[in-house]
């Protein structure tokens, strides 16, 4: 998508950005939910993070993220 490269470009970074409109991936990670959004039910992404080894495995599934505390949570499992 032109927006994920041109925000790849703003900030230089080294890896490529997952778009998935069809929603595949958001289904196979189970994180495309029904949620309460001011008092209506509404689908949308769960945010959340997952370590996935070299091999494909899953190492490690962060759910219910806060994107402040994420990072740091994250950094500390890859130790």
């Amino acid at each position: 998508m032109a927006s994920h490269k041109k925000f790849e470009e703003k900030y230089s970074l080294p890896y490529i950005l997952l778009s998935d409109p069809e929603k595949e991936v958001l289904s196979a990670y189970d994180v495309w939910k029904e949620k309460n959004m001011y008092g209506k039910k509404v689908m949308g992404v769960v945010r959340s993070s997952v370590i996935i080894d070299e091999e494909g495995n899953i190492e490690k599934v962060f759910t219910k993220v806060k994107a402040k505390e994420n990072a740091g949570e994250t950094l500390e499992a890859l130790r």
